[in-house]
């Protein structure tokens, strides 16, 4: 018993000795100085950049890529429409889009202020289109830390009704 009992203090010392102490010498005749190089996207794929960010910035023209062309909104808000694209936003916006703060996506208050419906509906039907081929939605792309938009499957429909209720939250 003694002998296991030496023979393993031994060996422990043994394997204390080989692991510590040990540094590491830096030799001062061997250096590599390396410049990171800084590579340029190419201009079609850049956003532009503004003073402004682009979830601040007005822009009525733009009406988007994708199936609306042309949205025609009338003067009083349509409740029970708008009731509709509230029940749609709740299940499947929410998650993403706070009604009146940022947050992972751009507050929807006051969006017909600064975007045409049509834009809006089309983001909201199109959104991996309009984040490839929409200057603004680049923009809003990294502006939101490069986070895309997910396309929910809404029709054309649902996407009009949550387009009433964002109407309501001017």
């Amino acid at each position: 018993m003694k002998i296991v009992i030496r023979s393993a203090a031994i060996i422990f010392s043994l394997l204390l000795t080989a692991c510590g102490g040990k540094e590491e010498k830096k030799k001062d005749d061997f250096n590599i100085n390396r410049e990171k190089t800084k590579t340029e996207k190419p201009a079609e794929t850049a956003p532009t950049t503004s003073a402004v960010p682009a979830s601040k910035r007005i822009d009525l023209e733009n009406k988007g890529v994708g199936p609306v062309t042309s949205v025609t909104l009338a003067p009083d808000i349509d409740q029970a429409l708008a009731k509709k694209g509230e029940e749609v936003y709740t299940q499947m916006c929410l998650a993403c889009h706070k009604t009146d703060k940022k947050f992972i996506g751009p507050a929807p208050t006051g969006i017909l202020k600064r975007r045409s419906p049509e834009w809006v509906m089309n983001m909201i039907l199109n959104p991996e289109v309009m984040i490839k081929e929409d200057p603004l939605a680049k923009e809003l792309m990294a502006e939101f830390n490069g986070a895309p938009m997910a396309n929910q499957g809404l029709t054309e429909d649902q996407a009009r009704s949550v387009l009433e209720f964002f109407r309501t939250l001017e």
